[in-house]
């Protein structure tokens, strides 16, 4: 599908060693973590910027289609080529620079460098980069996505966290933009970097990010709760906050189905409720200081029973039941509910983010229309009710045989259009933009953000790139 001279080309700049062709071994490249699938013309895995931005420069002069990859976990089919044939995937695994700053709080880490490696690296100067995931990706993709996590109620995103960025841009010379600062107070113009994160490499390769690093945890207090009813949980959660101040890291919420699926499939995970009852719905809060216990301060066990007895003794108290656990034990039923429902049936999921008020509605609304509508299907939602978003996902078990497609392209397209026009959220909360998705963007981004998007990648791009296509529509494009 691609001409071979194209690829002696690419190999010439890379090495032939780090050119996988058609007809090799480019499998692992091509399948996505969840249901996408695509076929590489070919796979090129540069060793560095001056790689990268030679490889790109080739790509498109020839008009040849590369969609940047780094550790190829997400769940939009934002990283894997099409079924072309015709996409180059531009893997970005061997950029593995990493140099700490101890005293800036900050790392200067490139695409290829994986989470777990960053907070290996950190452990040390008791640091760490504090998006916590499922997942273990590549900070180039995490970047591209503007990852969000578990932990967004008290650290924020990754957008949050990036002080710079180094960018291949998709022109004819592969420019490199040089954004990588580790001031934490540059106004000199406008931010740029800004482009690249959460845009899913549309407007050019991340190869390095600067990174804000926080103090490591030294305490840490984890509960369960179970709230009194729905309109309860965002009353908790104002409770907390006010409560516990900046104590407070996670508020994380997961559904009965979802919580069952995870005891069920993952053997070490423990369920932690009086007599295996599982309620219908938990919260599990988090309260974490990056100090020790100084003379005379209550530890932070004492401090998270002290605000759930303030809670508990309330007129009408928005609890119905608190159970103190370990951090470690609480953590490992929430980690575990990804690969539980995984393992349930065909998995449908939904990132979506809604004003945290609304959530609860949300939640109620599509109970009862899915429970009518598509009773095959089990609404098996968790996720971050403190910064408003829900994992939505629905489970076809196994054992309710096949999934017809129409099936799932009606369950997408009712799902998003609620979300969205009933209830004002967002249809891609922190998984970013892929061709999974690509249908709603077009069909919810308002006009006038496509038309300045459009005119800003007409001004930057030479040649598209990734697989998301931000702007207007061809057509409107062409009626310009």
């Amino acid at each position: 599908m691609i001409d071979l001279a194209h690829l002696d080309a690419v190999a010439g700049i890379v090495g032939a060693s780090h050119l996988v062709g058609p007809g090799s071994d480019t499998g692992p490249y091509e399948q996505g973590a969840r249901h996408d699938r695509g076929r590489a013309a070919f796979v090129v895995r540069p060793a560095d910027t001056r790689e990268v931005s030679q490889v790109v420069a080739y790509c498109v002069r020839h008009a040849i289609h590369l969609v940047p990859q780094s550790g190829n976990t997400g769940l939009v089919s934002g990283s894997t080529p099409d079924m072309s044939g015709r996409q180059g995937v531009l893997s970005l695994e061997r950029l593995r620079g990493l140099d700490l700053d101890p005293a800036n709080r900050t790392a200067r880490v490139g695409a290829g460098v994986r989470l777990s490696a960053l907070n290996e690296a950190l452990e040390p100067h008791g640091l760490f980069f504090p998006i916590d995931l499922g997942a273990d990706p590549m900070m180039g993709g995490m970047v591209a996505t503007n990852t969000g996590g578990a932990r967004f109620l008290r650290y924020g995103d990754v957008r949050r966290n990036v002080l710079g960025l180094e960018v291949v841009l998709p022109d004819a010379q592969g420019t490199v933009l040089d954004l990588a600062s580790p001031l934490r107070k540059n106004n000199v113009g406008a931010d740029l970097k800004q482009l690249f994160i959460g845009s899913c490499g549309a407007f050019g390769v991340v190869t390095q990010a600067v990174v804000e690093v926080h103090r490591r945890p030294a305490q840490t207090a984890t509960a369960i709760l179970v709230p009194r009813d729905d309109d309860a949980l965002v009353e908790l959660l104002v409770l907390f906050e006010e409560l516990a101040g900046e104590y407070l890291s996670a508020f994380e919420g997961m559904s009965r189905p979802a919580m069952q699926a995870a005891i069920a499939h993952a053997p070490a995970v423990r369920n932690p409720f009086a007599r295996g009852e599982i309620p219908a719905y938990a919260v599990l809060v988090e309260l974490t200081r990056s100090w020790a216990n100084a003379d005379g301060e209550a530890p932070l066990d004492a401090v998270l029973e002290g605000i759930l007895t303030r809670i508990w003794e309330r007129d009408d108290a928005p609890l119905a039941d608190a159970l103190v656990a370990r951090s470690d034990e609480a953590w490992a039923l929430r980690h575990a509910i990804s690969e539980g429902l995984k393992a349930s049936g065909h998995l449908l999921g939904f990132d979506l983010s809604f004003r945290r008020a609304d959530l609860p509605a949300f939640r109620r609304f599509m109970l009862a229309e899915l429970g009518a509508r598509h009773p095959a299907w089990r609404v098996c939602d968790f996720g971050h009710v403190g910064d408003g978003g829900v994992h939505f996902n629905l489970v076809h078990p196994h054992a309710a045989g096949p999934v017809p497609r129409e099936s799932i392209e009606a369950l997408r397209a009712f799902v998003m259009g609620e979300a969205v026009t009933r209830f004002g959220g967002s249809f891609s909360a922190e998984h970013g933009l892929g061709r999974a998705n690509q249908v709603f963007y077009d069909a919810y981004a308002p006009d006038a953000l496509k038309r300045v998007t459009g005119a800003l990648l007409g001004a930057i791009t030479h040649h598209p790139l990734g697989t998301p296509r931000l702007g207007p529509p061809p057509a409107a494009q062409g009626a310009r």
